[in-house]
């Protein structure tokens, strides 16, 4: 059975190709986007790709995740750094997840260094700005 993937995006990732590119790159989500489904077809998987800038959709989407999705994909964005609920959604969810950020952020603002998301997830990728989400995708696509 093809396996099938989930690609979150959190707060102000759809400001992408515009916002502070000197540190998230001139990649739009759009072209992000497009280039994990082509990656994705080439690995003979799926990956269905959603965005949103609040907490609550984003969790609600991780729990319809563990019925439907064999994995999951995730820059949660600023989330990432405080938020227990999505750390407690990908708890609960029981899916391989992989937290992804466009840049390095142990080269960033020290409160950026902390990831409450990252002891619940399968990995950490960051800094290689579009690249992460590949990555992400190949360590899912090859994971048991």
């Amino acid at each position: 059975m093809k396996k099938k993937f989930l690609l979150l995006n959190g707060p102000n990732l759809n400001l992408l190709g515009t916002r502070e590119t000197q540190i998230y790159g001139t990649d739009t989500l759009q072209s992000i986007e497009s280039a994990v489904c082509a990656r994705a077809e080439e690995l003979g998987v799926s990956v269905v790709c959603k965005q949103s800038n609040h907490e609550g959709e984003l969790i609600d989407w991780l729990h319809e995740a563990r019925d439907e999705f064999d994995g999951v994909i995730l820059n949660a964005g600023a989330f990432t750094h405080y938020s227990i609920a999505i750390r407690d959604a990908i708890a609960a969810i029981r899916l391989p997840c992989v937290e992804v950020h466009l840049s390095n952020v142990h080269k960033r603002e020290e409160f950026r260094h902390h990831s409450v998301l990252a002891p619940v997830c399968m990995g950490v990728i960051c800094g290689f700005g579009s690249m992460s989400y590949l990555l992400a995708l190949e360590a899912l696509a090859k994971a048991e």
